[in-house]
C-alpha cells in the first residue's frame, strides 16, 4: 500500500512538473515570425509564458492571423499597436486601462494629451478580442491582447520575437491624469525621460532600446514643430538638426497650421523594424527632441547605448526584447485582482 501511495505521488509530481516547466515556448511563440526568438525572460510578478497553454492554446495563432491582415492593409498599424502597449503600461501598469471608453465612472485615457487624436489600433484589438471570445470565452484578457499585439507587430515588421510572460488581468479603472503625467512627452529632456522610466522600474538600457520602437511609425507635426521654429524659446531651430533634414521637415510642418501633418519617425525605413533609428540620431536626422537627447543629453550612458545599437542591430534586438518584457511586467493585475473584460471598451 505504501508503495502504491509513493507511485501515485510520483505520478502527480511528474504531471505537475510537466505543467509548469514544459518546453513549449508559450502557445506557438514564433509563429509568423521573421525575427529571432530572443529575450527569454520570466516575470517575477506571477506572469508566465504558458498561461493559456491549456485554456486557450490557439490564442497566439488567432492574434497573429488578425495582425497579418491588418498590417498588410496598413503597415503603419504595427507602430500604432506597439504604441498602444507603451501608453497603457506607463499609466497604471499593463492593465488595458487605455482601452476603456468614457462612462459614468470612467474618464477615458484616450482623451489625454499624449493620446487624443493620435492613438490608433482599437479596431484591430476589438477584432482580436471578438475572435478570442468565440474560441475561448472570457479567458484572454485585453491587457494580454495588447502585449501579444505589440510583440506580433514587432515580429511582422522584421523585428525580434520574445518569450512573453502572460496572465495579466484587466483594470476596472482608468486614469486620465496619469496618462497626462506619466507618458513621456516628445519634447522631454534626457533627465525627464530617465526619471519617468526609473519611476516605472526601468533603467537606461530600457529607455534607449524601447525608444528604438520609433524605428517604425509616424509622428504629427505638433510633436516636432518646436524643434523647427522655437526649440529654446529664442525663435530658432534645434541646432542638432541636420540642415537638409531640417528644410525637409519645414516643408511638411509650416510655422502656422498643419499640426496633423505627419512625418516618419525613421525616414529611411519607416515600416521596417531595424536599427536605422539609432543611425539617424547619430546623423542629426531624428524627428523628436526625445530621440535626439538620447545622444546629446550628456547624462548617464544613453549616448553610448545609441552608438552601440547603431553599430550592432542584433544587440539592439536582444535588448529591445528584454526591455519589452520588463515594461510588460509593470504593475500587472493577477490572481483575483481586476477582471477579464468581455468587451475591452467597458468594464463587465
Amino acid at each position: 500500500m505504501a508503495i502504491l501511495k509513493l507511485i501515485h505521488g510520483l505520478v502527480i509530481f511528474a504531471l505537475f512538473s510537466f505543467d509548469v516547466s514544459v518546453a513549449h515556448p508559450g502557445f506557438g511563440f514564433g509563429w509568423g515570425s521573421n525575427g529571432p526568438n530572443i529575450g527569454r525572460t520570466f516575470s517575477s510578478s506571477g506572469l508566465f509564458p504558458q498561461f493559456y497553454q491549456f485554456s486557450c492554446p490557439q490564442a497566439d495563432e488567432i492574434v497573429m492571423t488578425v495582425l497579418e491582415k491588418a498590417i498588410a492593409r496598413d503597415p503603419r498599424m504595427a507602430a500604432s499597436l506597439l504604441r498602444l502597449h507603451f501608453h497603457d503600461c506607463f499609466v497604471q501598469g499593463c492593465d488595458a486601462s487605455i482601452l476603456l471608453d468614457d462612462s459614468a465612472t470612467i474618464r477615458s485615457e484616450k482623451n489625454a494629451n499624449p493620446n487624443k487624436n493620435s492613438i490608433k489600433g482599437f479596431q484591430v484589438i476589438d477584432e482580436i478580442k471578438a475572435k478570442l471570445e468565440q474560441a475561448c470565452p472570457q479567458t484572454v484578457s485585453c491587457a494580454d491582447i495588447l502585449a501579444l499585439a505589440a510583440r506580433g507587430s514587432t515580429m511582422l515588421s522584421g523585428g525580434p520575437s520574445w518569450e512573453l510572460p502572460l496572465g495579466r488581468r484587466d483594470s476596472r479603472t482608468a486614469s486620465l491624469n496619469g496618462a497626462n503625467t506619466n507618458i513621456p512627452a516628445p519634447n522631454s529632456t534626457i533627465q525627464n525621460l530617465l526619471n519617468m522610466f526609473q519611476r516605472k522600474g526601468l533603467n537606461q538600457e530600457d529607455l534607449v532600446s524601447l525608444s528604438g520602437g520609433h524605428t517604425i511609425g509616424v509622428a504629427r507635426c505638433t510633436t516636432f514643430k518646436q524643434r523647427l521654429y522655437n526649440q529654446n524659446g529664442n525663435n530658432q531651430p534645434d541646432e542638432t538638426l541636420e540642415r537638409s533634414y531640417y528644410y525637409g521637415l519645414r516643408s511638411i510642418c509650416p510655422p502656422r497650421g498643419g499640426d496633423n501633418n505627419i512625418s516618419p519617425l525613421d525616414l529611411a525605413s519607416p515600416a521596417r523594424f531595424d536599427n536605422t533609428y539609432f543611425k539617424l540620431i547619430l546623423w542629426g536626422k531624428s524627428l523628436l527632441t526625445s530621440d535626439q537627447v538620447l545622444l546629446n543629453g550628456n547624462v548617464g550612458r544613453t549616448g553610448q547605448l545609441v552608438k552601440a545599437y547603431a553599430e550592432d542591430e542584433s544587440l539592439f534586438f536582444e535588448q529591445f526584447a528584454k526591455s519589452m518584457v520588463n515594461m510588460g511586467n509593470i504593475q500587472p493585475l493577477t490572481g483575483i485582482n481586476g477582471e477579464i473584460r468581455k468587451n475591452c471598451h467597458v468594464i463587465n
